[in-house]
């Protein structure tokens, strides 16, 4: 086993490493940190870009707490499972003060602060899906090379201006996790809130994408990055709700088996015809 994990992991350096020789660097574009709204309130620049943080504060706290009392609220059963959860959680109420604090006044040192937080969500996340879906074992060992390769990809951006290893680090997740929550057999129930989170966190890049649109849109009264960040909030938000519900998955079904028997049924329902007898009237 620790010869396929070593394996894996020497393979992965490999590709990274390819890629790094065959692609363009990527800067960091200093109109990245030209908002459209940069309103003030109550003394507070940026106001709104700061102020809609706050439900990742309260989501990460929440999730921590539950994921230790009352007494694991979350019956986190598997090794390693508590303590990816921890590192997400704990992750995700960062946010809220490393993005606050970047957005009181934008520029690329404040924005590592942004993006640490980010990423220790993102690599604790894939370790936790490693743990579920592929090898507890190899998931467990996979959380501190996750979270140092997360660690490493913001400083080798911040001292060299380069973003592939953060952008890597940042969208192969987001690739990754829906394709292995609909291909691959889950051991807990209400797996489908790992596309509900996905799709959350799609709707927030695309709405980063259209800050300025959108704030021109409801008329200067709400921006896309403001928006963005309610729903980026909003997979923290998912995956709780999930943690509380779930359940041991009694026949491990993977969801694209699910959906394919589901689709078979009612194809053969459509068939089914049903006959009813009709009287003849006889002609003389």
């Amino acid at each position: 086993m620790k010869k396929r994990v070593i394996t894996a992991w020497g393979a992965a350096i490999v590709i990274f490493l390819v890629l790094m020789i065959v692609t363009p660097t990527i800067p960091q574009s200093q109109a990245y940190h030209d908002f459209a709204d940069q309103r003030s309130f109550f003394g507070i620049p940026n106001a709104l870009n700061v102020v809609s943080n706050f439900p990742f504060l309260i989501i990460g706290l929440v999730g921590l707490v539950l994921c230790y009392y009352p007494d694991d609220y979350f019956r986190l059963s598997l090794r390693g499972e508590k303590l990816g959860w921890t590192c997400f959680f704990v992750g995700v109420a960062a946010v809220a003060f490393g993005s606050s604090y970047y957005h009181l006044h934008p520029d690329d040192a404040r924005l590592v602060w942004d993006r640490l937080p980010m990423t220790i969500a993102f690599t604790s996340i894939m370790a936790i899906f490693v743990i579920e879906r592929i090898d507890e074992h190899k998931g467990t060992y996979s959380i501190v090379p996750l979270l140092l390769a997360g660690l490493v990809s913001i400083l080798y951006w911040r001292f060299f201006d380069d973003l592939r290893p953060y952008a890597l680090v940042q969208f192969v997740p987001c690739i990754v996790i829906p394709l292995m929550a609909i291909l691959l057999p889950p051991m807990y129930t209400h797996s489908t809130y790992w596309l509900w989170a996905a799709g959350f966190y799609l709707l927030a890049k695309v709405e980063e994408a259209a800050d300025k649109p959108i704030y021109s849109w409801t008329h200067h009264i709400l921006s896309g990055h403001s928006l963005k960040h309610l729903c980026a909030a909003m997979v923290p938000v998912f995956l709780t709700l999930m943690l509380a519900k779930r359940t041991v998955q009694t026949e491990r079904i993977s969801l694209y088996k699910t959906w394919k028997i589901s689709w078979k049924g009612s194809e053969e329902e459509s068939l089914e015809c049903t006959y009813s007898n009709v009287a003849v009237e006889e002609t003389r």
